[in-house]
């Protein structure tokens, strides 16, 4: 039988492309080859996660959590270097609560780390010193025969931010719109703004030998009343929102 026969050139050509084959590498081999160059690839970024965990904002949210005890502490002294102290110390964490928030946005140093930890320094806080002015109401004549006015506040403030923190932890585990539901608003800012001023002022009344006027205070009695009940209005309308994406 006769074979047809090939050119030189085409001999050529047939032989290249068996090189070539030979030579190229399989469909498996570049996807093994892909998947070790993104494996490299992601060691840089997970390098640049860690090291932005411990950002400035971040740095100043612990510095109020380490702030507690001695807050605490201070709370204690039967001196006017001891009022001064504790109420320092309460208003630097509510000017660096603010300025973290500031920093984090303004400098792009936000982390999931510091969005987790900031809520709960702000909360250990202000329930610390709700506690304190339960066990040491400031020294007065009018607050001395009506010691329960404290702790009907603090049971609603520190019931309301359990209840808000377990429920923000559901809705985050469920679906955007029940997150979005939890969102703080407007009612939960007035709450807090209301609630830093009459802490503020109760803490800067609190030893009779430093007090100023009495009304001041009652004047701070007033706003944690008012604070107090901001913030259980702001817990009606979070679970009616709640409530309203659960029937829809």
């Amino acid at each position: 039988m006769a074979y047809p026969k090939r050119s030189y050139s085409s001999y050529m050509l047939s032989s290249f492309a068996c090189t070539s084959h030979s030579f190229s590498p399989s469909l498996e081999e570049r996807e093994n080859s892909a998947s070790s160059s993104s494996k490299h690839s992601t060691v840089p970024d997970m390098a640049k996660k860690s090291s932005k965990l411990l950002t400035l904002p971040t740095l100043l949210t612990l510095a109020r959590v380490a702030a507690v005890p001695i807050f605490i502490a201070t709370y204690y002294a039967n001196n006017w270097w001891g009022t001064t102290a504790t109420t320092s110390i309460f208003v630097a964490a509510a000017i660096t609560d603010w300025l973290d928030g500031y920093l984090a946005r303004k400098m792009d140093l936000g982390s999931a780390f510091g969005a987790f930890l900031d809520p709960v320094a702000d909360k250990l806080m202000v329930a610390a010193t709700l506690i304190l002015l339960c066990s040491r109401p400031p020294q007065t004549a009018f607050l001395g025969r009506l010691q329960w006015l404290f702790p009907i506040p603090a049971i609603a403030i520190i019931g309301r931010e359990i209840t808000m923190s377990a429920v923000r932890e559901w809705a985050a585990s469920q679906n955007t719109e029940l997150l979005q539901a939890v969102a703080v608003n407007n009612l939960g800012k007035w709450k807090t703004a209301t609630q830093m001023v009459a802490l503020t002022i109760l803490l800067s009344n609190r030893d009779s030998s430093f007090a100023g006027p009495g009304a001041l205070v009652i004047s701070g009695v007033i706003l944690l009343y008012i604070s107090a009940g901001l913030a259980v209005w702001s817990l009606v309308v979070y679970m009616r929102k709640i409530w309203n994406v659960l029937l829809g």
